[in-house]
């Protein structure tokens, strides 16, 4: 097969880019989440590739580099998303308890399901369970935009501590010893230690940003945040926690009652640091996401979704999700639960963390066409809640109001 050559790669890169980026303008209108758009466009690049004989090799490790990367903005962006105060305190308990006991059951649900339907050990299904009980932030996030300003803020609070939880439950599970009080001790500890570390780190980032007089600050910090992540892994550390926070700290920064720091960091340069950091973050979040779901779209086999075994267990899943999430909102949020309990997406989390599945845990009669097909259905029923939904008389006073 010829190789495909220098220019018309750079050709097909420079159009994925804009592609993504009219997806990301259709989405708006359209009520389909990019994300689904992405994914169709790698499988149709896929066919192409293939009628034309195009030698395309990629790394094995290149779409794990993008998600790892990709993570590390998402957390960051909801971090800087994320702003705290008194009068957020119902909206964070109640998103995090959404997020919390929604994953618990989907992945008590689903880790139950494979047991039973595939024979393997139970601690197997449960690392499994947990990335697929993921809620997607960076599918959620960016197709929140119809919805009241509280709907928003509900799920993009609820999303983002999904993500860190879950993260946090599956390092917890693979390192194994699960049941020991030792293993659960070290567990919070590192977490301590963590959020500790999380806050010195912190200082140092803020002191670069506002202080360095070079224009290249930004991608140094994205670049220390990368060195911070890996080497806390390294640690058996929860080094998604010290970017969290990280982001928390600079959209938070008035909250900071501590005179001996902040006398050193005026308000003004910290919220102007905080609103570059987010446009340069939101922009790279961008660029990763659309090359990591392109990819991913194009390394998947389609025949695996036409296997009885993914679609029936693929199905058992979604329906999983999806009643463990109505049953929370619903006996216990009681308030109006659509269209929020149609927002089940797993994404760009879920993927990265099935990479990162060890050998001695792996089931081996999972069949990864199964992952796609509840990526692919997940997705489907969050456009079609999000098409279906219509605001409220209520609704529309509300954010009218808060709109004045």
């Amino acid at each position: 097969m010829p190789a495909l050559s220098t220019e018309l790669l750079l050709i097909i890169l420079g159009s994925v880019v804009v592609l993504s980026y009219i997806f990301s303008v259709l989405s708006r209108y359209i009520k389909v989440p990019s994300v689904l758009l992405l994914l169709a466009s790698g499988i149709i690049l896929r066919f192409i590739a293939n009628a034309e004989h195009w030698n395309i090799a990629l790394p094995p490790q290149i779409t794990e580099l993008l998600g790892v990367t990709g993570l590390i903005m998402i957390v960051l962006e909801a971090g800087l998303d994320l702003r705290l105060g008194k009068e957020k305190v119902s909206l964070i308990r109640n998103s995090f308890f959404s997020a919390l006991f929604v994953l618990l059951l989907s992945a008590a649900g689903v880790s139950l399901a494979l047991y039973y339907w595939l024979h393997e050990p139970l601690i197997n299904c449960v690392v499994y369970a947990i990335p697929l009980s993921i809620m997607s932030g960076s599918i959620v996030i960016p197709s929140i935009h119809t919805l009241t300003e509280n709907k928003k803020e509900f799920l993009v609070y609820e999303a983002s501590f999904s993500d860190i939880m879950g993260i946090l439950f599956f390092n917890y599970f693979v390192a194994g010893e699960v049941t020991s009080l030792i293993s659960i001790g070290s567990f919070f500890l590192n977490i301590i230690i963590a959020i500790v570390l999380s806050l010195v780190f912190s200082i140092l980032l803020l002191f670069i940003l506002t202080r360095s007089k070079l224009n290249i600050k930004f991608f140094l910090v994205f670049s220390l945040l990368i060195i911070l992540y890996e080497g806390g892994k390294m640690m058996h550390l929860p080094s998604l926690i010290i970017i969290l926070v990280f982001g928390l700290i600079m959209n938070n920064w008035q909250m900071i009652k501590l005179p001996r720091i902040s006398k050193f960091f005026k308000t003004a340069e910290v919220q102007e640091a905080t609103h570059l950091l987010h446009m340069v973050t939101a922009e790279s979040s961008f660029l990763i996401r659309t090359f990591f779901f392109i990819l991913f779209g194009f390394s998947m086999d389609l025949s695996t979704l036409a296997d009885q075994n993914v679609l029936l267990t693929g199905s058992a899943i979604v329906l999983i999700l999806l009643v463990a999430r109505f049953l929370y909102l619903k006996f216990f949020l009681k308030e109006n639960i659509y269209p929020e309990v149609a927002f089940i997406p797993r994404g760009l989390i879920t993927i990265l963390l099935f990479y990162k599945i060890p050998d001695n845990l792996q089931l081996r009669n999972f069949n990864e066409g199964i992952l796609f097909f509840v990526i692919l259905v997940s997705g489907f029923i969050m456009m079609l809640g999000m098409i279906f939904y219509k605001k409220k008389g209520n609704e529309i006073v509300e954010e009218e109001l808060l709109s004045k």
